[in-house]
Parts: C-alpha cells; sequence; structure tokens
C-alpha cells in the first residue's frame, strides 16, 4: 500500500458545501484536509486540477450471487465493477446458494470477500420463517443488519409466517432491512394475466403484477410492526409515490427507528422504457410510472427516503432473454450508480452535496459505521475523483460485471471516475486497477 498520498487542488463535495482544497492521507486514514497541503511529504501525489472529489460511496443493498451462482456474478468481479463506478463500500444480500441465513455460512462469505474484494463489504444475515434463534446471536457491532423478504424475489427467501414475522421485530434489536411486497395481491394480479397470455405476458404489464397496491401494503405492514416494537426497521427500493408518505421527514436521520431507501433504477426509469428495454428492467419492486419515479425523486430531496442504492442484481443475458415467467429480475447497476446520478446533477434534478449525502454520508449514519463515509481527518480515506465533463458512452465492451451486460448501454453519461482509494489504497486509476491490497470489513459503532 502506498503509504502516503496526496491529493490536491480538489473540489471537495462534503458535509453540504464544496471546498477547494486538499486532502493528505497516511496509512489508510484521512490524515488532513484543507485549503493548502502541499508540503506535506507524499508517496504519491494526484493533482485533481478542480476534478471533484467525493467520499466513496456506499452502496447498502447489492446481490453479487457468491456463492453458488457465480456463472452470472461473483464477489471479485462485482467489487470490481463497484470500485471502478466510485462504490468503495457494499452491504450484500443473503440469497446467494447455499442461503446466508446460519451465522456460519454467513462468515463462509466474509472469508471469500477477504481475499478477493476490491471494495469493503458487509453482508446481512437473511430470515427465513424458522431462525428467529440464530437472528438472536448476530453481533450488531460486525453485521450490517437482517434481511427480510416479504415478497417472494430471486432465492425465494419468503418469511410468510405472520408470527415469525412478530417475532423478529418484537426480539431483533439490530437493523432490520426488508423487501416489501405482499405476495398474495402478486399471486391473484399475476394469475389474471397468466390466464390471457401464458407464459408470454407482455413485460409491461410487471409493474400491474407487482402493483403499487402490493408495495405499499407491505411496506404499511412492517411500519405499523416497528412502531408497535420500536425496530429499526430500514425498507429498501421504494416504487411507489403512496410509500414516500409513510415516512417521516421532520427528524434527524440520527433518530429515525424507520427509514427508507430509494434505488437509481426507480429514480431513472419509468414504465414507458419497458418497450425499448423489456426484461432488462425487470426488477421486483417493479419499474413503475413516471408520476411514481418523480415522486421517489422528490421523497429523496425532501428527506422522506434517506439513502440512495443499486440493489445491483446481475443476471445473463441468456436468463434475461426468457419469456416473462421464466426472467429473473434484477440488474446490474454498481457500476453505474455514481455517474447515472451525477447525469441527474447535470439535468438540474439533484446537486451534488445531495447526492453525497444521499449515498454516502446518510448510508453510514444510519447503518452507524465506523469512520466511513465523510472526508474527515481521522476517518478510513475512501474517495473518488470524478471528472465532470468526460462524456463516454455504456458498451458492452466497457461493462465489468460479470453478466457483460447494462441497462445503460447507449447511454452517454457527462461524468467519469477518474480515480477510487478504498481504505487508502488507490485501487483503480482511469481504467487501471491495483489489485495488491482488499477491502475491509465494516464495523458498526453500536451494541
Amino acid at each position: 500500500m502506498t503509504k502516503r498520498i496526496l491529493i490536491t487542488d480538489a473540489n471537495i463535495v462534503n458535509e453540504g458545501k464544496i471546498t477547494r482544497g486538499d486532502v493528505y492521507i497516511q496509512d489508510g486514514m484521512i490524515f488532513s484536509a484543507g485549503a493548502d497541503l502541499k508540503n506535506f511529504e507524499a508517496d504519491l501525489t494526484i493533482e485533481a486540477k478542480g476534478k471533484y472529489l467525493f467520499p466513496g460511496l456506499i452502496d447498502d443493498q447489492v446481490h453479487f450471487r457468491e456463492p453458488g451462482l457465480t456463472h452470472k456474478a461473483e464477489i471479485y468481479t462485482e467489487a470490481k465493477a463497484a470500485v471502478a463506478g466510485g462504490v468503495t463500500t457494499f452491504m450484500e444480500m443473503p440469497n446467494t446458494v447455499p442461503q446466508a441465513t446460519t451465522l456460519e455460512l454467513l462468515e463462509d462469505k466474509y472469508k471469500i470477500a477477504s481475499e478477493k474484494s476490491l471494495a469493503n463489504y458487509s453482508f446481512y444475515l437473511g430470515a427465513t420463517n424458522d431462525n428467529l434463534e440464530e437472528l438472536l446471536k448476530a453481533d450488531p457491532s460486525t453485521i450490517c443488519g437482517i434481511k427480510v423478504f416479504q415478497g417472494s424475489s430471486t432465492g425465494n427467501m419468503l418469511v410468510d409466517n405472520p408470527a415469525t414475522l412478530e417475532g423478529i421485530f418484537e426480539k431483533c434489536h439490530m437493523l432490520i432491512a426488508t423487501h416489501s411486497e405482499n405476495d398474495s395481491i402478486i399471486k391473484t394480479n399475476f394469475d389474471k394475466y397468466y390466464k390471457e397470455y401464458g407464459d408470454d405476458i407482455p413485460v409491461k404489464f410487471h409493474p400491474k403484477i407487482r402493483s403499487a397496491e402490493a408495495c405499499y401494503d407491505a411496506s404499511k405492514r412492517v411500519v405499523d410492526l416497528a412502531r408497535k416494537h420500536g425496530t429499526k426497521l430500514h425498507i429498501l427500493h421504494i416504487s411507489t409515490a403512496k410509500e414516500v408518505s409513510l415516512f417521516d421527514n421532520t427528524l434527524p436521520l440520527e433518530e429515525k427507528r424507520i427509514t427508507a431507501e430509494a434505488c437509481v433504477h426507480h429514480l431513472w426509469f419509468s414504465e414507458e422504457d419497458y418497450e425499448d428495454k423489456g426484461t432488462l428492467i425487470k426488477w421486483n419492486p417493479a419499474v413503475k410510472t413516471a408520476d411514481d419515479r418523480d415522486a421517489i425523486l422528490q421523497g429523496v430531496l425532501d428527506g422522506n427516503i434517506d439513502v440512495i442504492a443499486t440493489d445491483h442484481a446481475p443476471h445473463t443475458l441468456e436468463e434475461k432473454s426468457k419469456p416473462y415467467t421464466q426472467a429473473p429480475s434484477g440488474g446490474p447497476l454498481v457500476q453505474h450508480s455514481l455517474v447515472a446520478l451525477l447525469e441527474m446533477y447535470h439535468q438540474g434534478k439533484i446537486t451534488l452535496e445531495q447526492i453525497v449525502e444521499k449515498a454516502c454520508h446518510n448510508v453510514a449514519i444510519l447503518f452507524e459505521i465506523d469512520k466511513r463515509g465523510f472526508i474527515r481527518p481521522g476517518y478510513h480515506a475512501d474517495l473518488v475523483l470524478v471528472d465532470l465533463d468526460d462524456p463516454w458512452e455504456v458498451s458492452r465492451e466497457n461493462v465489468l460485471s460479470k453478466c457483460g451486460w447494462s441497462p445503460f448501454e447507449g447511454q452517454t453519461f457527462q461524468s467519469k471516475v477518474s480515480h477510487t482509494i478504498v481504505s487508502g489504497h488507490l485501487v483503480y486509476e482511469n481504467g487501471k486497477f491495483d489489485e495488491s491490497q482488499k477491502g475491509q470489513r465494516l464495523k458498526f459503532s453500536r451494541k
């Protein structure tokens, strides 16, 4: 590892403001950030020349598919795509094979990441209808949270026993993250369309099958449970306008017990894109109307929705090319989340400071991550340098995810990531990787 790195003349985007200055890194940590640090001795100097320096993005929801599903993704390839896109830290979901529903199986994933991941990492412990005792053994200081699937999705870890769900919310003192869709509503909707179309249901009906009603019903149910028991609840991938009203924007994030996440695809696409993109934008929950998309963004800006993530979930093109009933939901996003958000900045929809707040600062606050997510002395040096005016087009050739495709293919982004630093190590520079140091396991400041 290069012990001392000096970044000079950057536009530093941090804690609600943009300041021109330098950042000095020593032994993996930010030693100083200020107006003129050019006298500091460095082993490596990065001349930013006015590029924009952000804290590395923290993605609180990814599916990297290892173990068991490595034909479509693996921790090594997806973490590599992440750091190329400016995501320095990820939290990965338990619906792998085997499912990470015991602490022993969870530690197997941590071991793989320690050997292969270029990004920092944490993993969720998966809830089932019968593993409550295992969930209660989890150490909140070493695991990001517990994942509950209310709606069946890839991997089918559905928690559909009301008594089990109640028990999880009553007894677990750790953050619970939910995929909230009502499975019975979805099944009723699906049966209606299947009766008419069979396996070849047009994908444009996906948001009618996995409907706004199914999302709101399930989200309200867990919000009510969390209020009843005082549970720390985080609802993932909000996809409807109606759900936004379930969340508070009057409390500071540190005081909230109930929080929400928006994903890049629900901020970018709408049902109008199914005609062109087809099953490539088939996600659970579904991409819905333009009004839903706009309301989610407004919820992000107003503070009802606290963080932005990806739900990065690769499948092969062969799998995605199957008929509606067989094509899995999910797609690769982690390489392009920051540049997509920066494109929204160029479109006047969000500020740079708000991007950093929602994709860096707030994730660290919400999960109580130890010393990450901010450009502060004494914090781990997770940083990304971006040129806001270096256009490039997404193509199959420059996609780094193992699946080899992107829903953004053909899109020109105005901004480009030039450098990514993970835990004080320059891992990515202008298309080249230094894989000599791996990322670190997250620690959490909770008891």
